[in-house]
């Protein structure tokens, strides 16, 4: 799944939702439901309908679901963690409890941070000032991004999709400032709007950084045109998702030949990379167009284009000036949030970000006991068990297809709750001094830790995601699923809720997840998490096709004002949603074989409540502006369709709620893939 972008964050729990939330831990919540709506109308409205009417966003949000009540439960956990460090004097150096401690309170100094304004980024405009060849820019490029600082394209080192065993260096398109490329070049009228907000946006942070009126605006309309130029090579989210067209191993001499004005064995010299003999350029269009920008915009724009990379990478270390700046467009025009988070909740956010496992290691102490990780692996044993019944059954695999799904079935490795080996923080310099600096210093060791890895074996105990986040994922290269703690809780998972529940909320999750070895992209991957085909032709034909039927499927859907979904970039998690479920029921079916029925609950059947979990799980508020943009950009549907859509499929659903054929959620054309 993800991201999102990327998104998500915390607010103080309401004293109601505290409430619901306890409700959730011992069962469903029947109360949020709406009786007056058919089940085999509107699942999603008969499941939630009563928590949607009532249930208002919080300001500090620009939508309110199941994701954020946990994150919020957990920030509330984190909080004492963060305050108790702080408070803490003459904790060792290095120690868990400084490196926590020190940072937070550099975040929660106010007043330091306001008196130092914008002079913690003097130095930086004071060396982007004195560039004057293209060789300098490139330079300055590299040590900006060593730093954390975006500009250009993103690198980063991660294990080779075609060799997942070792590490392999890549280099992406980015740099457009707005969501995708298409904002720069729709000419509808909100598109045409959002152009203009970018661009005053641009403006006034320029004038904050110390620009007056005129500089700044000519300063925005270099920095402008440039993003749009990249914006106009830059590949859709849908064309990103496709893991072979966006895998192109170059060799460093291939490369000079590709981007002949970019010294790529300077730019690695520069970001300590020892070992890299090929870079994956995953968009080489991208890198073709920079090459030639690189002679064809003067040093002088570069210089006004580094140094909004600069002060737009360094928003939230800064003022409240600029943090107000940068919500009043991305929360506030672009997400219709009204309010900022609370201080507290933004430091514990960045301590959680920036140094995670030091704080991950109380809140797992918290929240997440032994018993309840083994009954995880339980779970997860009987979602492996159901997934191996279902495939052995299909009818339209052939046996040697079918083989080989079962080889990377039983190859999956799980990582649950924390990781067992920490990596530390060893050398990493935090102090009370300044907030800005700490942010650069912590940046700056992840990257230095990551660029170190070039060439490498694969270190496959590493998590991709600290303790405490609300989320969980899959990686194909590593073939692997991560359950982090902090997405453990109810009304996913819950030690006191019945069996039903469990499996229709963090089971269905779990399904998802494995589904995502086996979705459009994910299939693409081998049992090593190697990018290889392992399928027979006529059976990649007969899956393409089962997928069509998804994209058909979400490309019917609309947002509340009418913003079309997007089949095609939806459909990796809209199949894995259909293929959890799946396995979650069958899962389910499988443990209650051989032993007493369970008793209706609520005056819901197991199969019921299964249903009844899932639907809880995906309730959700949220501005017209967020779904619009969710409709265009994010990987995920919506979520009234993540309910309906997978679960008109289900001739499981229909049985239980006892749906007709010509019902709404009985679909005529069912999609069905495991």
């Amino acid at each position: 799944m993800t991201s999102f972008s990327k998104f998500m964050a915390t607010v103080l729990m309401i004293f109601s939702f505290v409430l619901a939330s306890m409700a959730q831990s011992s069962g469903f919540d029947v109360s949020r439901m709406d009786r007056t709506t058919d089940a085999c109308v509107d699942f999603y409205q008969f499941a939630n309908g009563n928590w949607l009417r009532s249930t208002k966003i919080p300001a500090e949000y620009p939508s309110w679901n199941s994701f954020l009540i946990v994150y919020e439960n957990n920030q509330n956990i984190l909080k004492k963690v963060v305050e108790d460090a702080a408070k803490t004097a003459n904790a060792p150096k290095g120690s868990d409890t400084q490196l926590v401690g020190d940072y937070y309170s550099s975040c929660m100094d106010e007043a330091a941070i306001e008196k130092a304004g914008i002079s913690p980024l003097a130095p930086y405009f004071a060396k982007i000032a004195k560039l004057e060849t293209r060789t300098d820019l490139q330079r300055e490029l590299a040590e900006l991004h060593n730093l954390g600082f975006g500009g250009l394209f993103r690198f980063y080192i991660g294990p080779d999709d075609k060799n997942s065993s070792v590490y392999l260096a890549s280099a992406h398109q980015g740099g457009f400032g707005l969501p995708t490329r298409d904002y720069w070049f729709k000419d509808d009228a909100k598109s045409v709007e959002t152009r203009a907000k970018y661009k005053e946006f641009v403006t006034k942070v320029f004038e904050l950084a110390g620009d007056d009126a005129k500089a700044a605006a000519e300063n925005m309309e270099t920095v402008t045109a440039i993003q749009k130029r990249f914006a106009g090579v830059a590949r859709s989210p849908v064309e990103l998702r496709d893991s072979e067209k966006n895998y192109n191993k170059r060799s460093l001499a291939d490369l000079a030949k590709l981007t002949p004005n970019f010294s790529w064995n300077n730019y690695l010299k520069a970001r300590g990379v020892q070992k890299a003999e090929e870079i994956n350029i995953g968009q080489p269009e991208y890198f073709q167009e920079l090459n030639k920008m690189l002679v064809e915009v003067p040093v002088a724009q570069w210089k006004t284009y580094l140094r909004w990379v600069v002060i737009s990478g360094s928003t939230g270390s800064l003022t409240k000036a600029f943090r107000d700046a940068s919500f009043d467009f991305y929360g506030k025009y672009l997400s219709g949030q009204q309010e900022q988070q609370a201080r507290w909740k933004t430091c514990t956010q960045d301590v959680d970000s920036s140094i995670g496992e030091s704080l991950g290691q109380e809140f797992v102490k918290a929240t997440f006991s032994p018993q309840a990780k083994a009954r995880m692996n339980e779970l997860i044993d009987n979602l492996f068990a159901a997934y191996k019944e279902r495939i052995q059954k299909l009818d339209w695999m052939s046996e040697a297809t079918k083989k080989r799904a079962l080889e990377k079935l039983a190859a999956f490795s799980r990582k649950i709750g924390y990781p067992d080996k920490l990596k530390g923080y060893k050398g990493l310099e935090i102090s009370r001094a300044s907030f800005f600096e700490n942010s650069i210093n912590a940046t700056r060791f992840e990257i230095k830790r990551n660029m170190e890895k070039s060439g490498k074996p694969v270190d496959r105990t590493e998590w991709g995601m600290t303790p405490p986040t609300v989320n969980a994922y899959n990686d194909s290269t590593l073939n692997e699923i991560v359950f982090p703690a902090g997405i453990l809780q109810p009304p996913f998972y819950s030690a006191n809720a019945d069996d039903a529940l469990n499996y229709g909320g963090i089971g269905a999750v779990i399904g998802h997840e494995i589904t995502h070895g086996f979705d459009d992209e994910g299939s693409k991957y081998d049992a090593q998490g190697n990018l290889k085909s392992w399928w027979t032709d006529a059976d990649r034909k007969a899956f393409d096709a089962r997928n069509e039927c998804v994209v058909k499927q979400f490309d019917g859907y609309k947002t509340a004002d009418g913003t079309p979904l997007n089949g095609k970039l939806t459909l990796g998690e809209n199949s894995a949603d259909l293929g959890g479920l799946t396995m979650a029921f069958l899962a389910m079916e499988n443990s209650m074989k051989g032993k007493p029925r369970p008793a209706s609950i609520d005056g819901f059947t197991p199969e019921q409540r299964f249903f009844l979990g899932w639907a809880q799980v995906w309730a959700e508020v949220a501005t017209p502006q967020v779904e619009a943009t969710q409709a265009q950009t994010d990987p995920h549907a919506i979520a009234r369709f993540r309910v309906n859509g997978p679960l008109s499929n289900m001739p499981e659903f229909a049985a239980a709620f006892s749906c007709k054929k010509d019902n709404p959620m009985v679909r005529k054309d069912v999609c069905m893939i495991w």
